[in-house]
């Protein structure tokens, strides 16, 4: 890739492969929300520097939401990020374009789009496994359905959160081992969930469902995703009818999107599928992505999840979502599940890494953890190739859990 005028570091956290789009603000009370787009140690106001530029997308780019370029179609989004390729690498619009970049340490960053609708998968056959082993010890561990379809279920939006934004810990039933009945009171098996998540931008209509092979002309980015989860509560309510208050209570996003055009080196081929899947399911050209997670507790790294070992797309997880005629709407928001890979350090959740408690994590300060305690801190990072050996980078999700109220 060309270099920039703005003499970035070789290992710039935000590189021209990467970046994102997000929102910020520079006042505390977060009252001038603007699109913004990170590069290196700045956030470049997007929509001051397209009027500067006379962009024709200028007005797509003012608002205080991703919604209205996110809505205006992949045209548009390949039109804006090769305008920004070339304002930041081209010197003659370093007097226009410079004016308009602000110390990223100075700002505020806010949930970037409206999220229209929630969907969680549940699509990494090794997470999936190890569920199974610790709550079906004694039946196969995948149920009969897992290899034939993207199981999901649809969560709450309205408690989607941006990065940052402390967690309180839920209340709700739960029936402690070894007793008959149920008792109310604070989760004591609080647990995070590695995810990647995947924001939509132009809509379907209601009816028609989205090959697989169309993702891309949909899906306006790539996000981090912590799935926050009450396991024993889950536990109690889950059947029939799956997650409900274990899941509901807070979704921790990153403020970064970083746009699928950035993620073209990063595809990999997809794990083979025994039994083959149905039609609507099979794409032309399979791809995965390769995506490296990293999941710290208090500082301390306690596995590092491989998104290339999902046996799901995200593109067969959109094919499936609306194979019945459910239409997509801008800022629906579905997500991987939680992300785990072969080895013991590759688990995605307390619940597979303690083995539902039965082998604790000892921190370096030699305190140990089989779920989170009040005032724990999770930050999830991610990065993946990107061209002529850069990195993409995903930012940070990062979410601190407050006692139960």
């Amino acid at each position: 890739m060309p270099e920039s005028w703005l003499d970035l570091a070789p290992d710039a956290e935000f590189g021209l492969a990467t970046l994102p789009y997000g929102v910020f603000s520079t006042d505390i009370q977060g009252s001038d929300r603007r699109t913004g787009v990170a590069i290196g140690t700045y956030v470049l106001d997007l929509g001051a520097a397209a009027r500067a530029a006379g962009a024709p997308f200028a007005d797509l780019v003012q608002g205080p939401s991703l919604d209205t370029l996110m809505g205006a179609g992949r045209p548009v989004w390949d039109q804006v990020r090769r305008a920004l390729q070339t304002w930041l690498t081209d010197p003659g619009f370093e007097e226009t374009v410079r004016p308009h970049l602000v110390e990223r340490s100075s700002v505020r960053l806010h949930l970037p789009f409206t999220v229209a609708d929630y969907v969680d998968f549940y699509a990494s056959e090794y997470h999936a496994s190890n569920v199974g082993r610790i709550f079906r010890p004694e039946q196969e561990p995948l149920t009969p359905n897992w290899k034939h379809l993207p199981i999901g279920y649809h969560g709450r939006a309205g408690t989607v959160v941006v990065s940052g934004t402390e967690v309180v810990r839920p209340s709700g039933q739960r029936r402690p081992p070894g007793t008959d009945a149920p008792v109310f009171g604070a989760s004591a098996r609080l647990d995070i969930e590695a995810e990647v998540g995947f924001v939509v931008g132009t809509p379907s209509p209601m009816g028609e469902s989205v090959p697989v092979d169309s993702f891309a002309e949909h899906v306006f980015g790539v996000f981090l995703l912590n799935d926050w989860s009450s396991r024993d509560l889950q536990a109690w309510e889950y059947v029939p009818l799956g997650p409900f208050l274990g899941k509901s209570f807070a979704t921790s996003v990153s403020p970064w999107i970083v746009p699928v055009a950035a993620l073209e080196a990063a595809r990999v081929a997809q794990p083979a599928q025994d039994p083959e899947p149905l039609p609507y399911l099979r794409a032309s050209q399979p791809w995965g992505l390769d995506l490296q997670l990293e999941v710290h507790l208090n500082g301390h790294r306690v596995a590092s999840p491989p998104f290339s070992a999902m046996y799901w797309t995200a593109a067969q997880q959109l094919a499936h979502m609306t194979v019945n005629g459910a239409c997509l709407r801008t800022g629906d928001v579905f997500a991987s599940g939680t992300v785990s890979g072969p080895e013991p350090e590759q688990r995605g959740c307390l619940l597979e890494l303690t083995w539902s408690g039965k082998d604790p994590i000892t921190l370096p300060d030699g305190s140990e953890r089989t779920f989170l305690e009040d005032g724990d801190e999770v930050t999830i990072t991610a990065t993946a190739p990107g061209p002529d050996g850069a990195r993409v980078h995903f930012g940070r999700v990062h979410g601190r859990i407050l006692p139960a109220r």
